[in-house]
């Protein structure tokens, strides 16, 4: 056991730069790693866990008070990982210095020498108890997980329920299971899918040529208030579809008067089109909440854009008529599909099929609140109805466009599919009460986020961005969900 008065090893040097790249290099790695399991804001970095956690369980090799057991043993070990461990204390020091620098790249986090090394050290400075690491407010579970890594007990709490899954699910569940629980997932969920795809498929119908739609990029819009216009303004902040050097997209707006004497305003077509330059791709539309309009060109600003969003609770649905004709609301500018035997995204203009998929996902959703009122409110709604939390709230800005609760940052459509995925995902659970129905409310939360009415188009990599790109929820105006399962 180390003296109380023993330095560790954190108080007198500690790897600063080594460890501080090693964290930086990880936001880039995406496989495999932890921090894929679910988003987590302030997800502390592995590497600076690992390393800070085995600066602070070992003593400094040249205080005098340091067990000579330790000293031992690490001379023993950290040779077999490259690191020379000298003559003397003070190379000592080094080399243990040298190990924690090695053992935060990821490239070694997993490797069992490193793993051998760094618990044997640790049993030879606090004996056979494994030290207990306790961190109240663990939030994505980096400590805890490292400690656990290093050969310690780790206790861990939040008081976030979202935090306390993470935790459940990565400390308890996956250590305990391990590769059984990911075959189990990719069996059940695939069984969940399946069921979907039935389920859902006249939500998000195949096209008559046998091509797939894959993501639907929407546009809210607002009415132009000028006197002598009223034209309905989609809201674009760019009219580019693909910036890909293969592949290069964009839609060009086409004007459309009305004859003269007509009651009916202008209005904006689309095509899509190749374009040589950056100069044959129109502006968008809006910029800083600002609206042109590309009838008249008179501006909107910002507090009327706000006003008519607001007064449709944000403007991502589209409202129909009787006979389920579109009448206004979001409008479908282009949707990116994968055709059998053409390699890479292919874009076409919308067509009546898609607006009456999504009017019957609206009736959907309507019969389904319908029937929650008919039983009397029992249980929670199906559609999330908590408000959200105060303007400003985290970088929540879109509750001055209308979305005053969690159920308006989703369309009908996504609504629909979230609420039956939710329901089999229950099922589940009930069946297979533990680790894999945790795992599967995950995986639902994952798909929430790259299904929301606040996803964007990536124009280089011609894929969806996830809601929580950044650590806020800005409003996006032209919002590109993804097609359902």
């Amino acid at each position: 056991m180390i003296p109380k008065a023993c330095k560790r090893l954190a108080e007198v040097d500690f790897p600063i730069a080594e460890v501080s790249r090693h964290a930086a290099r990880e936001k880039s790695i995406r496989h495999g790693h932890p921090s894929t399991l679910h988003l987590w804001w302030a997800r502390r970095p592995l590497a600076s866990s690992r390393a800070v956690l085995l600066a602070l369980l070992w003593p400094d090799p040249c205080d005098p008070l340091c067990p000579v057991e330790f000293k031992a043993e690490a001379r023993k070990r950290l040779g077999t990982v490259g690191c020379n461990p000298g003559t003397t204390d003070t190379d000592l020091r080094v080399a243990l210095l040298r190990f924690i620098a090695d053992f935060a790249n990821w490239d070694n986090a997993a490797k069992p020498i490193y793993l051998e090394v760094s618990r044997a050290l640790v049993k030879a400075a606090h004996g056979d108890e494994a030290p207990l690491v306790v961190d109240p407010f663990a939030g994505g579970g980096s400590i805890p997980l490292e400690a656990l890594r290093v050969g310690c007990d780790a206790f861990a709490s939040d008081l976030n329920p979202v935090a306390c899954l993470i935790l459940k699910v990565m400390l308890e569940d996956i250590p305990r299971h391990g590769p059984k629980l990911a075959a189990e997932l990719r069996r059940v969920g695939g069984e969940i899918k399946k069921a979907a795809e039935v389920e859902l498929a006249d939500l998000y119908p195949q096209d008559p040529d046998g091509a797939t739609p894959i993501a639907y990029l929407w546009a809210r819009t607002v009415r132009c208030e000028s006197p002598n216009c009223g034209a309905e303004i989609p809201l674009v902040r760019s009219f580019w579809l693909s910036k890909k050097a293969s592949r290069r997209r964009a839609l060009r707006p086409v004007v459309v008067r009305p004859p003269k004497g007509s009651p009916e305003p202008p209005r904006v077509d689309f095509e899509i089109f190749e374009p040589k330059s950056e100069k044959e791709v129109s502006p968008g539309t809006v910029s800083r909440a600002k609206a042109a309009c590309p009838c008249c060109q008179a501006v909107l600003p910002p507090e009327r854009v706000r006003a008519q969003l607001a007064a449709h609770r944000g403007g991502a649905d589209v409202f129909f008529d009787a006979k389920s004709r579109r009448t206004g609301g979001a409008r479908l500018l282009a949707v990116v599909t994968l055709e059998p035997g053409v390699t890479g995204r292919q874009y076409r203009l919308p067509t009546a099929r898609d607006y009456a998929a999504v009017h019957a996902a609206q009736q959907r959703v309507a019969n389904l609140l319908a029937d929650w009122e008919e039983s009397g409110r029992q249980g929670l709604c199906p559609i999330p109805d908590e408000p959200l939390p105060p303007i400003g709230t985290l970088g929540f800005r879109v509750q001055r466009y209308g979305m005053l609760e969690w159920g308006d940052l989703f369309t009908a459509r996504q609504k629909g599919v979230l609420v039956q995925l939710a329901a089999r995902v229950r099922e589940r659970y009930a069946a297979r009460q533990g680790a894999v129905g945790e795992l599967l409310a995950i995986v639902l939360d994952r798909c929430a986020d790259y299904w929301s009415s606040l996803c964007s188009w990536h124009l280089t990599g011609e894929k969806v961005n996830h809601t929580y790109g950044r650590q806020a929820l800005p409003m996006i105006w032209d919002e590109v969900p993804s097609a359902g399962v």
